[in-house]
């Protein structure tokens, strides 16, 4: 599946079964919203803390297909090409950090 394809399904299911989309400013508390839940997983499952009897059934995947349904709706509702925004956001990174991390002594 491509971004367009995602962000194709995304808007068909939002025509379908979500009436509409939030407004722009809902979606972005969502997402803030998705993001601390996948923070919550990562923090149990990798850092000191244990998961909780009712958090139990979180997982990595669904926290972060959560995020990308809901940044694939702010771009739907604003009018931003994924695919596009994305490989432009490569091609910035690479210009800009062709020998960055290459030559970070830290990450050696």
């Amino acid at each position: 599946m491509t971004l367009a394809d995602a962000q194709q399904q995304v808007d068909q299911w939002i025509r379908k079964y979500g009436v509409r989309y939030f407004n722009e400013l809902t979606n972005m508390a969502l997402l803030t919203e998705e993001v601390g839940e996948l923070a919550r997983v990562i923090a149990r499952k990798y850092g000191e803390q244990s998961f909780k009897e009712s958090e139990k059934e979180y997982s990595l995947k669904d926290e972060m297909s959560d995020i990308l349904f809901v940044l694939i709706c702010i771009a739907n509702q604003t009018g931003v090409d994924l695919e596009e925004a994305f490989r432009e956001n490569i091609e910035k990174k690479t210009k800009r950090d062709a020998t960055r991390h290459l030559d970070n002594h830290k990450l050696k």
